[in-house]
């Protein structure tokens, strides 16, 4: 596919004077993806797994096939392994719920790092506050990257649990996660990886990585709202309890017994969001088709240059320097609050995100309140960096900046 021509296969980019950097926060979906949902929904439409009749075995069909899609494109040993949920938020909280409800204890410890979005840190507080367990924060760096020191400084005998992000949302960085994998498992420590901003950015490989979860938010991956994926090694979702109970989650029922549905029926109780999920699949091939390698050199290339002329922009200061960076250009303006310089980029159709963007114990711990962010996708140019940085220096020119 050619990225030259990339944003003629998002209906959104019609409107010719929108920029759209905030794919951290959600990413646009191109035309295949949207096709795909309303074909769904105007002429395959039934619920999985639970009639006979041929549209329901269709539909079940596909939405097997999309897991099978996912099992191959993150390399998961077996399609037991992928699990959806309704976001990744719901991944990790199913993982804290299951993992605390058997594993933990007063006094038991989790490791996060202080670069975590709040889903990967309210999840675990509940635990803190049910079971009496502790929560420790491995120290983000100056360049506002974690390293695997800081991490290894902060493990006890008390560890039960590492939950880490895989690409800071804030400040781009790209945690050596095979690494931290490799460090915990040394210990007899299983880990998390919340990997919302890595999935749409970075190659995956599970086998690689060998982390024991992995959770994918597939609204920042060109698909829809509303679905999550969490990849979960087979020895744990076997020994860990259900997260809800239901419809599709059981084997059998009794006034006195219940037994469990096979995995990874398990953990998919109720109306699962078949639309979405069917959708997927085409954003997975939307993917393969540009091929992740192109992503990953097109968007560094755009960071470079992004970061480059940022930085000659007086007043504008950049928010971490880590040595592995991401798709993210967090920034401040002396002087101007980032609410205010999202405002005015809005009105030359410039879109990006002002805020803690979920990340207040970042922001605290860097010393700000709050950032400005731009975000890249794959649809996104060197013109977009441009319009950027003139409505930028727009922006210091109401406030009388240089």
């Amino acid at each position: 596919m050619n990225l030259s021509n990339i944003k003629k296969e998002f209906p959104i980019f019609k409107n010719k004077n929108l920029v759209y950097l905030d794919s951290a926060n959600s990413s646009q979906k191109p035309q295949s993806v949207i096709a795909r949902i309303n074909d769904f929904y105007s002429n395959e439409f039934s619920n999985v797994g639970r009639s006979v009749h041929a549209l329901s075995i269709a539909a079940t069909n596909n939405y097997e096939n999309t897991r099978i899609s996912v099992q191959k494109y993150i390399n998961a040993k077996s399609k037991d392994e992928i699990v959806f949920t309704k976001g990744a938020t719901e991944a990790i909280n199913l993982v804290a719920n299951t993992f605390g409800q058997k594993y933990l204890k007063e006094g038991d410890e989790i490791l996060l790092t202080e670069l975590e979005h709040h889903s990967n840190y309210v999840p675990w507080h509940y635990l803190r506050s049910l079971k009496g367990v502790k929560i420790k924060f491995a120290e983000v760096n100056e360049d506002g990257e974690v390293s695997i020191e800081s991490i290894e400084k902060k493990i006890t005998s008390n560890t039960k649990i590492i939950a880490v992000t895989h690409l800071s949302n804030v400040t781009g960085a790209i945690l050596p996660i095979k690494e931290i994998t490799e460090l915990a498992h040394s210990k007899g420590i299983p880990i998390l990886i919340d990997g919302c901003q890595g999935a749409p950015h970075l190659k995956l490989d599970m086998q690689d990585l060998d982390c024991d979860f992995y959770t994918i938010s597939c609204h920042k991956m060109y698909g829809p709202t509303g679905l999550g994926i969490l990849y979960a090694k087979k020895k744990w979702l076997e020994e860990l309890p259900p997260y809800q109970g239901g419809g599709g989650m059981i084997k059998e029922v009794k006034k006195d017994s219940i037994s469990f549905g096979d995995l990874p029926n398990k953990y998919e109780a109720g109306t699962m969001a078949t639309a979405q999920v069917v959708a997927f699949d085409q954003s997975i091939k939307f993917l393969e088709k540009i091929g992740m390698n192109s992503v990953i050199q097109h968007e560094k290339e755009l960071i470079d240059y992004g970061q480059e002329m940022l930085r000659k922009n007086n007043s504008v200061k950049l928010v971490g320097n880590p040595k592995k960076k991401g798709a993210v250009l967090s920034f401040t303006i002396e002087g101007i609050h980032p609410h205010d310089i999202a405002t005015i980029l809005d009105e030359d159709g410039v879109a990006i995100r002002a805020g803690h963007h979920c990340c207040q114990i970042l922001h605290e711990t860097l010393g700000i309140t709050a950032t400005a962010r731009a975000s890249l996708g794959i649809y996104n140019t060197k013109e977009d960096i441009d319009r950027l940085n003139s409505s930028i220096n727009k922006c210091k020119k109401i406030f009388n900046l240089k």
